[in-house]
């Protein structure tokens, strides 16, 4: 998981809320860091984020995921974001070698439909699009511990922090960011719940995958699918268009990963 960034500029506002079964955090500096159009964008980028919670969540019986994998909706009766979703999937998942799915095993060698993997990141990345529209204001979003941000050229890059796996309250490393995205994933918080979905088992041989890259949708997907792949992580990661990476072995060690592209 990502931490919130760090800066020290007095102008820096705060908001903080939760939906999709996580925190959503934002800090805004510059024109509008307090001013009615800078929490116009966050009421918007909240609307957006319950929208995708009504549609995608598969905690929600009554969401239109659970209901198209029950059978009682087929895709052409789903908004055009439910099939943008599945083809991310099925892009990551060729990409990944089936590491990555949107389909997990399931009981009785079936599978089940989880666009949770895309979703994430996906989301994120489309509310920030009310922030982009912010003339003059820098903003660092965090969803769930997964980041995409905007800082000027004339402004600090927005700080980072990637939490050790084996410790959440020490950082492991802090990167400056002025545009991109950071994106973890890893036993710390979500543990058992990310598994390879070839085999439908938690990767062994690996604690976390922290992924910085121009997008928080892949470098959401990419950290998922190599965290997926435990031991072979860095390989796949330096394939991958990402600008960099880190991968936290259980032992502690950690690699640190630059794409060979």
């Amino acid at each position: 998981m990502t931490t919130a960034p760090s800066v020290a500029a007095p102008d820096v506002h705060r908001y903080v809320e939760h939906v999709m079964g996580m925190p959503i955090s934002l800090a805004l500096r510059g024109r509008h860091a307090a001013t009615p159009a800078g929490r116009s964008a966050w009421t918007a980028v909240m609307a957006e984020l319950a929208e995708v919670d009504r549609v995608f969540s598969t905690y929600r019986s009554d969401s239109l995921i659970s209901r198209l994998a029950r059978g009682e909706l087929d895709l052409g009766q789903c908004p055009p974001e439910v099939a943008e979703v599945l083809e991310l999937g099925a892009r990551a998942a060729a990409e990944s070698g089936g590491a990555f799915s949107v389909r997990l095993p399931a009981a009785g060698g079936s599978r089940r439909l989880d666009p949770s993997g895309v979703v994430k990141g996906w989301a994120a990345e489309r509310a920030a699009r009310h922030l982009a529209r912010l003339a003059e204001t820098d903003f660092c979003l965090s969803a769930g511990g997964d980041i995409t941000c905007r800082a000027s050229s004339a402004s600090e890059p927005w700080r980072i922090g990637i939490e050790d796996p084996h410790d959440p309250g020490r950082v492991l490393a802090v990167v400056p960011l002025r545009t991109g995205a950071v994106a973890t994933s890893g036993t710390a918080h979500r543990g058992a719940h990310l598994v390879d979905a070839r085999t439908g088992l938690p990767p062994r041989d690996v604690a976390s995958v922290t992924v910085i890259g121009p997008s928080l949708t892949w470098a959401d997907i990419d950290a998922t699918a190599a965290y997926a792949q435990g031991d072979g992580a860095a390989a796949w990661l330096r394939t991958r268009p990402i600008d960099s990476a880190l991968v936290v072995a259980p032992d502690g060690a950690v690699t640190t990963v630059v794409p060979t592209r």
